[in-house]
């Protein structure tokens, strides 16, 4: 099943109010202040990689993980990486490629805004004779010679799951799904997992949808808009949320905030965000999906590597799954890297792994719970 792609703009109305707390709340925080350039490493020399990233304002991920993350496993790999982020915009992504192409990289990595904009550029290098990886997301139709990532409809089971732990066996549980960008193919992914755990419910009548709605662009302040016109036109009944990332859920937390229903309604989440593992341990979000990116920035590193020597047998041994790009009727070799689903019991889990500093996630009001549950900031 694939998301629904509804019109979205017409149908929003939403108060001056909520939408200065969802700009305010509705982006998750980042442990790099970078928003686009080269990491900051100094340069090692290697051979050249251009890695593309797709934006800022969705998510904390790129510039906080991925950046400094493919940095560092890049470097390690005796490469020396050209990462910039297209700040969500197609045309400098394009640009960004076109550049990186003229200056010489051997290798171009594209975790891409859309498949439209990542196949274009990746069609370009290929007549370059540059191999490109798709990174994160899949440019369905696209030329990528390999794809790096986590098995997303795993991500959207965890998602579906942990609804389920959280709701439990209420009669009749009215469920409202925000899902992400229905041009982003991770997001399909995402929402056949999720439906593979909650059809059953929905049509054994367990539980009831009350709507599906994808969000474009993942933007966070149209997901909570829209979660509130939902919501009220629900009669203000809800008994579960499926948010498709912990910066969605951040944004659904505020509304549920607004109608004093946080905390009594449980949320998911995906990326185990700093925010998102705070708003776990409050108790206004009941999972997340943690997705340990050092484990991708380092197998897209090793294939970035093995590809810049031209050595496609090298990189067969480590890209050793596959991913079907039914747009393209291709088969893509793929690193498919497997997801953990995080409550409150395990966030130590993601601590424990580096992926998030406890001092990001302890805060103040916060250090007492994270000692009940052994999580030390010293």
């Amino acid at each position: 099943m694939r998301i629904r792609t509804r019109a979205l703009r017409s149908a929003l109305v939403a108060g001056v109010g909520l939408s200065l707390a969802l700009s305010a709340c509705g982006q998750n925080s980042a442990s790099s202040s970078g928003t686009g350039g080269s990491a900051s490493s100094a340069p090692t020399g290697g051979v050249k990689v251009g890695v593309i990233l797709p934006e800022t304002d969705t998510s904390a991920r790129w510039e906080g993980f991925d950046k400094p993350l493919l940095d560092k496993a890049m470097r390690a790999q005796g490469l020396d990486p050209d990462i910039q982020n297209a700040q969500g915009d197609e045309q400098k992504f394009s640009s960004l490629a076109d550049g990186m192409i003229s200056s010489g990289v051997k290798v171009l990595v594209l975790a891409s805004i859309n498949s439209e904009v990542g196949s274009a550029v990746a069609a370009r290098a290929k007549a370059q004779g540059i191999p490109t990886i798709d990174y994160d997301r899949l440019n369905l139709g696209g030329s990528s010679d390999y794809y790096v990532s986590f098995d997303n409809e795993k991500v959207g089971e965890l998602q579906g799951q942990g609804l389920v732990q959280g709701v439990g066996n209420k009669p009749g549980a009215q469920i409202i799904q925000i899902e992400g960008a229905p041009t982003d193919n991770n997001a399909t992914l995402f929402h056949n997992g999720q439906m593979k755990v909650l059809q059953p419910k929905y049509d054994s009548g367990a539980y009831k949808l009350v709507r599906d709605q994808p969000i474009e662009n993942w933007d966070n302040q149209v997901g909570g808009n829209t979660f509130e016109q939902i919501l009220t036109g629900n009669g203000g009944k809800v008994d579960g949320v499926v948010a498709a990332n912990d910066g969605l859920a951040s944004a659904i937390i505020t509304v549920l905030t607004k109608y004093g229903l946080n905390g009594k309604v449980p949320v998911t989440g995906q990326d185990a965000t700093a925010d998102g593992l705070q708003a776990i341990l409050r108790g206004d979000q009941y999972m997340t999906v943690f997705k340990p990116i050092d484990q991708e920035a380092d197998a897209t590193a090793k294939l970035a590597a093995a590809l810049a020597k031209g050595d496609t047998a090298a990189a067969d041994r480590i890209a050793t799954g596959s991913v079907n790009d039914p747009k393209g009727n291709r088969t893509v070799k793929s690193v498919l890297l497997q997801p953990q689903l995080i409550t409150k019991s395990n966030v130590k889990t993601v601590i424990d792994a580096g992926a998030v500093p406890a001092s990001q996630v302890c805060v103040a009001a916060l250090q007492a719970t994270c000692r009940q549950l052994g999580i030390t900031t010293s």
